[in-house]
């Protein structure tokens, strides 16, 4: 399954900001619209660095879809920063 919305939180004592819920599944209709330049440039980058093309696709489509479930969390002492990709 794709990533379809990521929703953004910052916290610190001197800014909140409300959750931010971003829909990244809107980002799929440039993404395929783009998409021959977007093959034409990853074959020829493969050719450039000598690597086989269906792997590259293959691992790049394996990325994309392990998304979902990630949850990062950076915190100093006085901010947090909460990142989670449904």
């Amino acid at each position: 399954m794709t990533p379809n919305i990521a929703i953004l939180e910052v916290k610190s004592p001197h800014f909140h900001m409300r959750r931010l819920w971003l829909p990244i599944f809107l980002l799929w209709i440039p993404a395929i619209l783009l998409s021959p330049f977007i093959v034409l440039v990853l074959f020829g980058v493969c050719l450039a660095g000598r690597v086989r093309f269906g792997r590259t696709v293959s691992v790049c489509w394996a990325i994309l879809c392990g998304l979902p479930g990630t949850h990062v969390r950076v915190s100093t002492h006085d901010t947090k920063v909460l990142v989670r990709i449904l």
